[in-house]
């Protein structure tokens, strides 16, 4: 099943305010390249130079607290940094967080060994709704609030005739998020710029066009890695 297993919705309209309507995302996107050929490892590197993972500037009044401040899981001093972009709409992403981050959040993670830090990268509107509405809620709800949308994707993601904007807010809802903050999280312009801004810039600063694309210390691995390959790009930065 491809990332794009619902028809891609165009972002044009949204992205106009960023880049002057440069079309990131139509429905003839690249496919992810944990797909594009199974002969090919998922988790194969791409080729040094390192990367530097881009990060758009948030609002100048905005504190850790905030819709803008940086997401992520695991100590800021640990000796391994993995950058995670991500679609809540995609597949491939609930895939690594079902199967591969219940083993690396208590091996890596917990254990002081790895830093995780999110970016969005959403495949559509409804992936940006759901960014938005995560964004809302406190820093530390984040990462549970991402793994039950994960873990429930085909409940609130891809159903026929979905009103998506009850199906987020019922897992919202169960995180303690009430519907005011509900619906001032999906009128956030600024909100939804910066998530864009984000991802055009991973798009044109790292080549960025797969999710999930992790960037572990510099290094570049795209695709759903299973834990093994995973644990093992986390040991070999670690090494240097």
């Amino acid at each position: 099943m491809l990332a794009t297993r619902r028809n891609i919705l165009s972002l044009v309209g949204a992205t106009a305010a960023v880049s002057g309507g440069a079309a990131l995302y139509l429905h003839g996107r690249k496919l992810p390249v944990a797909q594009a050929d199974a002969s090919t490892p998922a988790s194969t590197p791409v080729a040094a130079p390192a990367v530097v993972p881009a990060i758009p500037a948030p609002p100048a009044n905005a504190g850790p607290n905030s819709p803008f401040g940086q997401r992520s899981i695991g100590s800021p001093t640990a000796p391994v940094t993995a950058h995670e972009y991500f679609s809540l709409t995609c597949t491939h992403c609930a895939e690594f967080a079902t199967v591969t981050m219940p083993q690396v959040k208590p091996n890596l993670v917990d254990t002081g060994k790895l830093q995780i830090i999110y970016h969005d990268f959403p495949l559509d509107q409804v992936a940006l709704m759901a960014a938005q509405v995560a964004r809302y809620l406190p820093p530390d709800e984040y990462y549970p609030f991402i793994e039950a949308l994960f873990a429930a994707q085909n409940d609130w993601a891809f159903q026929p005739n979905e009103d998506y904007h009850a199906s987020i807010y019922k897992y919202a809802a169960l995180a303690g998020m009430d519907q005011t903050t509900f619906n001032a999280a999906l009128a956030d312009d600024k909100l939804k710029a910066f998530i864009l801004q984000g991802q055009q810039e991973a798009e044109a600063l790292d080549h960025i066009d797969a999710t999930p694309t992790f960037i572990i210390n510099g290094r570049m691995y795209p695709g759903a890695m299973a834990y093994d390959d995973f644990a093992a790009a986390v040991a070999k930065a670690a090494a240097g």
